[in-house]
């Protein structure tokens, strides 16, 4: 179907929904009894949203990869780079999975694209190795549709790595048909003196390629693949902060299926949150267009103010279900307190649109088109705000902001031409003095 009959779709759609609403509102006259019909119309259970993100999770192309590593052998940075989300937000984000190891899913964790399992104190004399290995034999043992991957992570100058070698050969021969990535990092620890950022990738220093090439013969027959990287912090001044993170990429996806390695590429994008949060804003647009609706339906109500704390009061209820759906539970405060924060300017011609209902015809069509774009774009842009926070990231202002205004200008033209097509109607509309 072509853009136009999309368009067209969407607008009869609304119509028939907008004239059934502002019917049985009409009725429920006055305000404040919308008010609680509103309360109850819009009332989503949790298993309603259950089986939203039910529906997506079984749709998401997600990979689990275990990391294998002594402690400071950049397995973190792998995910950081992975990522893009801070180090202070992925320290916190990993939780205890089993006695030995520990999980970061991404972006969330009932919706996640990346999955990765963390060995904690791996090489420390005083873990049990068996009972490690054992716990994470049990654990790929599970039945699963997602995509898995072993990453095996080892400084360039760490030659001291039997107990990971041992833990590898187990699980490679239990488990042969899992890709295993050998990954050698902070290449920087034998840079010479002389050497203060990092060559054009790959690098070509003798010491460092005889280290790489020695670990490699220690892990023979243990990997597919094996790749240098070198992944800092801003403060340690190494320019690229990522120092081989596509080859990371490219080496990550060879090994996985083509889902999962389209995934991988379009995660290191520069669009990358943009196609993540739509997936949720997909969902999203499920609740943003009945309560758009339902705010230009309240705006027929031709009395000044009258309509605007039960918009306030539909908007925030359409906030807090959105929040939610990103996994951020919020109070009906916070919820105001988003769309301060997102909104800006908005709020003024809010104030404005009321007053325009003062001219007859021409304020209605108006206070209508106003009311259910301004909503939409609200929704929309709280998308964008709890898709950052999901993604780990401070939400953009000018960004949500520039998401808004679009959305707002062409939500606008639709509910002003839904409007148009459902005034003769409701024209009889009259409120008494």
């Amino acid at each position: 179907m072509n853009e136009k009959g999309n368009d067209n779709s969407w607008k009869i759609k609304v119509i028939g929904v907008f004239s059934q609403t502002t019917s049985k509102l009409t009725q429920l006259l006055p305000v404040d009894k919308i008010t609680q019909t509103v309360a109850q119309w819009f009332s989503v259970s949790d298993t309603q949203v259950a089986e939203i993100l039910e529906t997506i999770r079984a749709e998401l192309p997600t990979t689990e990869a275990l990391l294998l590593g002594k402690p400071q052998a950049g397995k973190s940075s792998i995910v950081r780079g992975l990522t893009g989300v801070s180090a202070e937000i992925i320290g916190q984000g990993f939780r205890p999975h089993t006695q030995h190891t520990e999980r970061y899913a991404y972006p969330d964790n009932d919706l996640s694209l990346l999955i990765f399992t963390d060995t904690v104190g791996l090489g420390d004399i005083n873990h049990n190795t068996e009972a490690i290995i054992q716990e994470l034999i049990g654990d790929l043992q599970r039945e699963t549709n997602k995509a898995r991957v072993l990453i095996i992570t080892v400084k360039i100058n760490d030659f001291a790595t039997d107990t990971l070698r041992q833990i590898a050969q187990k699980l490679r021969q239990q488990y042969p048909n899992i890709p295993c990535l050998l990954v050698v990092t902070c290449l920087h620890e034998i840079y010479s003196p002389e050497i203060t950022n990092h060559p054009n990738y790959p690098p070509d220093f003798t010491e460092l390629n005889r280290a790489f090439i020695a670990i490699k013969e220690n892990f023979t027959g243990l990997y597919n693949s094996a790749v240098l990287i070198d992944f800092t912090l801003e403060e340690d001044s190494y320019n690229p902060v990522f120092y081989g993170l596509e080859a990371l990429r490219d080496n990550l996806a060879e090994l996985l299926p083509e889902a999962e390695s389209k995934t991988i590429y379009q995660l290191l994008d520069q669009q990358a949150g943009e196609k993540l949060g739509n997936i949720f804003r997909d969902a999203g647009r499920r609740y943003i267009l009945p309560f758009s609706i339902m705010a230009a339906t309240l705006s027929v109500v031709p009395l000044p103010f009258a309509t605007m704390p039960v918009l306030t009061a539909l908007q925030v209820s359409m906030v807090g279900l959105l929040g939610k759906l990103y996994g951020q539970t919020i109070t009906p405060s916070q919820a105001g307190g988003i769309i301060s924060t997102i909104a800006g300017g908005f709020f003024a011609q809010a104030v404005a649109r009321e007053l325009i209902k003062f001219i007859p015809g021409f304020g209605s069509v108006i206070a209508v088109s106003w009311a259910g774009a301004y909503t939409w774009a609200l929704g929309e842009a709280a998308c964008v705000y709890f898709g950052d926070l999901m993604g780990g990231k401070k939400p953009d202002p000018q960004k949500i902001q520039t998401v808004m205004q679009k959305a707002f200008a062409e939500a606008k033209e639709r509910f002003k031409e839904i409007k148009s097509s459902t005034t003769e109607k409701f024209s009889p509309i009259e409120t008494k003095p």
